[in-house]
């Protein structure tokens, strides 16, 4: 089940997505979205391990960025909401620096204990699927009107991730402070506190993203979806595929073919 936003929300917010897993996974390959993740257990068991490191999932998680090879492991039954966070509004409902969080599955018990667990408790209550979305929905929107003052800045953040991600897959770093009247440092500086990587990673990410599309849903060869997808080579594609999942492009196909299309894209939609 996936639903959008209110409008309200709709320039920070992609959607909320409520997720059953109908089998056993174990160590899953689990691709990095762009996209930064708060995720609601509510039953069941997850765990995460990013870069060898395991984290089993808390009631409710903030999964950052993800730029290293990430495995999932989950119980079926299993069934989490997850609310998916554009790139550029993490400050706005969690503390900054964001490249804190990347690379991390993070216990928001840990970062503030009380005001997250009311919330889970609150969503746990809610007897319906639109209830605990709706809790989730007023949260956000209590977190949005502590923060008005940073709208300004977030604003800039979303403007410079629209310059970065509508080049042709290469950055240009030069060009996009031209542009935005930015310099290079500081463009450098509100990527890593407001998004949590770095201008190239972001644009990498992205990169990927759009390539593995092309790898999971088509039968085009390597060669073709390095060349589309602005990699120097069919090597070069190869590499910084292996860099972000651990597997190579072809291996990723053949998972698809083992596993039926359902349940892949179950375990693409984030943890």
């Amino acid at each position: 089940m996936q639903c959008l936003p209110s409008a309200v929300l709709a320039p920070y917010i992609k959607n909320y997505t409520v997720v059953t897993i109908e089998e056993d996974l174990d160590n899953e390959v689990f691709y990095p979205s762009g996209y930064i993740d708060l995720v609601i257990n509510l039953s069941g068991f997850a765990a995460t391990i990013i870069n060898g490191r395991r984290k089993d999932t808390p009631a409710i998680e903030l999964l950052g960025h993800l730029t290293l090879p990430t495995r999932l492991t989950v119980t079926k039954g299993t069934t989490v909401l997850i609310a998916r966070i554009y790139p550029h509004a993490g400050t706005l409902f969690f503390p900054n620096p964001l490249s804190e969080f990347t690379n991390y599955a993070t216990d928001l018990y840990d970062v503030q204990l009380q005001e997250h667990r009311e919330l889970h408790d609150r969503i746990m209550e809610a007897v319906t699927i639109d209830g605990k979305i709706r809790v989730l929905e007023q949260f956000f929107l209590e977190q949005l009107k502590q923060r008005e003052q940073q709208l300004k800045k977030v604003t800039v953040v979303q403007q410079l991730s629209q310059l970065l991600l509508s080049g042709d897959d290469k950055l240009d770093l030069p060009a996009i402070a031209r542009e935005s009247g930015i310099s290079e440092r500081y463009i450098q500086k509100l990527c890593l506190l407001h998004i949590g990587i770095s201008p190239a990673a972001l644009v990498a990410v992205a990169r990927f993203n759009r390539s593995l599309r092309l790898v999971l849903d088509t039968p085009a060869s390597l060669t073709a979806i390095a060349y589309d997808g602005g990699y120097y080579d069919q090597a070069h594609f190869i590499k910084e595929f292996r860099k972000f999942t651990g597997i190579t492009p072809s291996e990723a196909r053949q998972r698809l073919i083992k596993n039926d299309v359902a349940f892949q894209q179950a375990v693409n939609i984030g943890f």
